[in-house]
Formats: structure tokens, sequence, C-alpha cells
């Protein structure tokens, strides 16, 4: 049967809203006691009962809303329900995306919403609720912004697409992640210096970039990029509820999205550019993203996106997350 997605995107943001609520809740609990708060204790606990109870309130009004569609959720995967992505409809949700800052008061919190239609990644809503940013995307019909300052929706990218003649024109975003494991962490920081060091100051292959910023949300990365303002967002180990509701907003913007070496590789020199988010891309825990990128004197926009992503690929290093 068809299916409205109008419809959805509609029910994705109000049930983002929602939900954003519930984070709002949950912080003011986790701090209106901090001159008793037992840490060890509590941090945990809090941040594992918000998770879920947002969890339970998306998923109960997707269940009654959409009673045939699948549901794929961080707290309900750790829980034991571990579905694989199909061509059934399916909602692929992150209740707390950046639970660190949520734990520390940092505001780059969201909640990301991402559906799957037919087998790829077709709508995307990221709400960040202390910031009031919320961010959402329909395959084939743009993407948009809106915030406190702007309620109006701005489509994404928020600019016309700037020519990037060099990596080191470069603001780049990558995180530390949760793996800090001595071999991972020694390829994560050979791969870190390549992308950042500068080459004629003694730094093998280093591409210097002219910047880094490190959020703490995968999905707010995603959203970044397409909005403009980073130029690209790497990294390994995300997980398909981290990334979903982002490829769909980033892909609207105008955004490359690739996976792995592998895939990225083949991209760039055989196949469809950009590349459609398959099941195994969005679940193989590998992800770059680049921006929309102008023309040039020099070359196309979709050259230089090929451009920066050979540049990243031979700069970082691989593992299996």
């Amino acid at each position: 049967m068809s299916l409205d997605l109008q419809e959805v995107l509609d029910f994705a943001i109000e049930l983002s809203k929602q939900a954003g609520e519930a984070i709002l809740r949950g912080s003011e609990k986790r701090f209106e006691n901090a001159a008793g708060f037992d840490e060890k204790k509590n941090t945990a606990d809090l941040v594992t009962e918000t998770d879920q109870s947002t969890e339970k309130l998306v998923c109960s009004a997707i269940q009654a809303k959409y009673p045939d569609h699948k549901f794929i959720g961080e707290e309900s995967w750790a829980a034991g329900e571990q579905p694989e992505v199909t061509d059934a409809p399916t909602w692929i949700i992150d209740p707390i995306d950046g639970t660190t800052n949520f734990v520390k008061g940092f505001p780059f919190v969201c909640i990301s919403i991402g559906f799957v239609y037919r087998s790829e990644p077709t709508i995307g809503v990221i709400y960040a609720p202390f910031l009031g940013h919320l961010y959402a995307g329909r395959k084939g019909h743009g993407a948009f912004v809106t915030t406190p300052l702007n309620p109006e929706r701005r489509a994404l990218p928020l600019v016309q697409p700037q020519p990037l003649s060099s990596f080191k024109q470069a603001l780049i975003a990558f995180e530390w992640g949760s793996d800090r494991s001595v071999e991972v962490m020694q390829k994560k920081s050979r791969s870190y210096q390549r992308l950042v060091g500068d080459r004629e100051g003694g730094v093998e292959n280093g591409q210097m970039a002219l910047g880094v910023r490190s959020m703490g949300s995968a999905a707010l990365n995603f959203a970044h990029v397409a909005m403009g303002c980073l130029d690209a967002y790497w990294e390994i180990g995300c997980w398909a509820w981290d990334v979903c509701a982002g490829i769909v907003i980033a892909r609207e913007a105008g955004c490359a999205v690739v996976g792995s070496k592998a895939h990225a590789h083949k991209a760039v020199t055989e196949g469809l550019f950009p590349p459609p988010t398959t099941p195994d891309v969005l679940t193989g825990r590998k992800y770059l993203v680049v921006r929309a990128i102008g023309d040039s004197s020099a070359e196309s926009g979709e050259t230089s996106q090929k451009r920066l992503i050979q540049t990243y690929y031979e700069a970082i290093e691989e593992w299996d997350p």
C-alpha cells in the first residue's frame, strides 16, 4: 500500500517536540537536587530512565498511529530487540543523542527520528530541545530548519553552497567516541593528526584542515554539515539510530554521504554519485558526510565533493567497531 509520506513527516515533527519536552523534564530532574546528588549511583540510572521513558513515549505513539510499522530504537536494541532493515516501513530512533552532554548540561542534545521506506532512509527529524532547533527532511522534497530566532522554515543549506578549493579551507568535525582501547585510539590519533597536521611541519600526509569541532552528537554533526557551517564530519562507531535522520536531512541539503573506504572508493570512481544509502551503509557504522559545494571555475561542486572524500580516506585509518 502507498503511504502518505508528508503525513509521516508531520507526525514525526510533532512527536519530536513531545519527546523534547520529556528530555527537558528529565534534565530538570537531573539537576534539581544537585547539592545532594550521588553521581556514581544516580547519573547512569537517570540517563537510562530518561532514555527509556522517551523511547517508550515515541514507540507507543508510533504503534498507535502506524501499528504495522517496525521500530528500531537504541534502548530496545540494547534490550535484545534487533530487527534488520528491510523493505518494511521502519522507524529508527535515538531518544537522546548526546547522552554525555545531557549528563553535563551541555546543550547539544537531541531526539533523532529516522524513517526507512523501501529500504532507504526517507524521512529525518532532529530536535534539539535545549536550543529549540528543529531540522527535518523528506526524500525528494528538501530539508529545512526552524529556530527560536527564525521560527519560519528555512531551506537547507542556509546559504548558497560556496566552492571549496582546498582541504586547508575545511572546517571539519570528528568525535573521540566511546571506544578508548589502545589499538583504536592509536588509529584515531594518527588519523586526526593527518587531517589537521601541517605537512611542512613534519606531519606525514598532513592535510592541515582549517579547524575541528566536536559536538558530542552524531545527529547534530550531520545537521550542521547540512546547514553548510561544517564542511564535513567523519566517524566510525555510530549506530543507525545515531545517523538515520541526519542522513536524510544531509542528502536533501545536497550533501554526499558515504560509508567505508571501499564504499566511498566505488562511489567516487565507479557508481552513482552521491550514492544511495543502502541498508548495509546505514548499518555499517562508518560514515563520512560532505556538505553541498558550489561550482568554481576550476571544478564542479560534485568533483569537489569527490576530491574531499578522497582526501579524507587517504588520511584516515579504518577499524571494525
